[in-house]
């Protein structure tokens, strides 16, 4: 009980506010999300959540990559101190080296992952809105469509207008019956029939309802036979709710239409990713000339290109079926979560770090002569956290200072095998192979001669 009155006193004073500060639905629905939104981006750019990692790698890749040079390197000189040591018939001293300490600060480059989830807390309680507003309006307009045959009905049996409209009102009429009791009320208390008419039309808030109250004032202050008039333009309001009903069902194929090409967009982007790209960051690049392609993240690019066609598409969705932009963002909301959802699992399957082990399983630390292909290639192993293997996945190769690898997809078993040209400068180079946020290590070890 107290319940209930608690209720009762919150919505009226809702009610004095919204009537005091003139508060439109639009600042709860579309205002409050958009600010809610707003504020989840500009905490997670100030704590530290960026679009792009540094030319155009983690910070994890950047670190790994370091240490494993420098990892590299100190092995380098470590064996060339043994072999000294052994010709000159010293025993070599054992130098105890320090494992790696791993990074604690993980990759922050994630910031459009976040602004994905900011953009679905701003549009999503303003797209329900709007959907339940127009369903609710759909169901007024042909409520008040039935309201007219009955006024028309009570008018041949010989009631005025007045008499009929307070007549209904004590019936249900469904999803008007409010705005029936309110005209009806409106009337009793001494308002012409024509404002009451009009302050009826306000509250059901259709501009086809709006048209035919107009037609039902003029019509019972000119006179003549009424009731045949309020009958044909009952009948006549069915019609244009009908043809509207047909013209929408026939527009839905445009709905299919676009969310089979937002389908076939995240394909061919996953097709150029696994199959041609690979390719082109690989072997052809000194024949393109693309020196850093290499460190373009295509995938990140691809995945930005695809959530903002979901969004501007939806938009075009809702103008093309229902003749304005705000229904169409329940066509973005869905269109970017399940754009997302495919991006995040085809695109980029290891959004998250430390889900993969990499592991060099052979022909780590070859002694080659620079500017030729590797005699036996590298063969890396992927695995999950529980060690099984993790195939179809796309691997991204890099060699550094310098040469030529090709990025390429696991085996079945989880390996990749690559055959990298390392530069012509003799030193120790470092391949890495990287998933996502998981990276392992090989070194090439070039001689000026064996």
């Amino acid at each position: 009980m107290k319940t209930d009155v608690y209720l009762q006193v919150l919505k009226r004073y809702a009610q004095i506010a919204s009537i005091r500060y003139n508060i439109k639905r639009e600042y709860l629905t579309l205002g409050v999300p958009v600010f809610a939104a707003l504020m989840i981006v500009l905490v997670a750019i100030l704590a530290g959540h960026t679009l792009f990692p540094p030319e155009g790698q983690s910070s994890a890749a950047v670190n790994s990559e370091a240490a494993a040079k420098q990892a590299a390197y100190e092995a380098l000189v470590a064996e060339m101190e043994a072999s000294e040591a052994a010709e000159r018939g010293e025993l070599p001293i054992a130098v105890e080296t320090e494992p790696a300490k791993e990074e604690k600060d993980k990759s922050k480059d994630d910031l459009d992952h976040i602004i994905v989830f900011a953009t679905l807390v701003a549009i999503i309680p303003f797209s329900i809105d709007t959907f339940i507003q127009k369903k609710n309006l759909k169901k007024r307009e042909v409520a008040f469509g039935e309201f007219l045959y009955k006024l028309s009905e009570l008018m041949r049996g010989g009631i005025d207008p007045v008499k009929g409209v307070v007549t209904l009102s004590r019936t249900n009429m469904g999803a008007i019956s409010k705005s029936a009791k309110d005209a009806a009320s409106s009337m009793v208390l001494g308002h012409s029939f024509e404002d009451s008419m009009h302050r009826m039309s306000a509250s059901i808030g259709s501009r086809l309802v709006n048209k035919y109250i107009d037609i039902v004032v003029m019509a019972a202050y000119t006179g003549g036979n009424v009731a045949d008039l309020l009958f044909r333009t009952s009948e006549d309001m069915r019609a244009v709710i009908g043809i509207e009903r047909e013209k929408e069902a026939n527009l839905k194929q445009y709905i299919i239409i676009f969310y089979l090409a937002q389908g076939i967009i995240i394909m061919l982007t996953y097709i150029l990713s696994t199959s041609l790209l690979p390719m082109i960051q690989g072997v052809g690049l000194e024949m393109l000339g693309g020196a850093g392609l290499s460190d373009i993240n295509f995938g990140r690019g691809f995945f930005h290109m695809i959530v903002l066609n979901a969004f501007f598409g939806g938009l075009i969705i809702g103008q093309i079926t229902e003749g304005e932009i705000k229904h169409g963002f329940k066509h973005s909301a869905l269109l970017i979560a399940l754009s997302y959802v495919a991006v995040v699992t085809l695109l980029l399957p290891a959004g998250i770090a430390g889900t993969y082990t990499i592991t060099a399983m052979s022909g780590d630390a070859q002694e080659v002569i620079g500017g030729l292909p590797l005699q036996e290639p590298i063969v890396f192993n992927v695995t999950d956290t529980d060690g099984n293997p993790v195939p179809g996945t796309f691997v991204k190769m890099t060699i550094a200072p310098q040469g030529v690898i090709t990025s390429s997809m696991t085996q079945e078993d989880g390996t990749v095998a690559v055959t990298p040209v390392p530069g012509s400068d003799k030193g120790t180079y470092t391949v890495t192979a990287t998933v996502g946020e998981s990276s392992g290590i090989a070194t090439i070890i070039v001689n000026d001669e064996f």
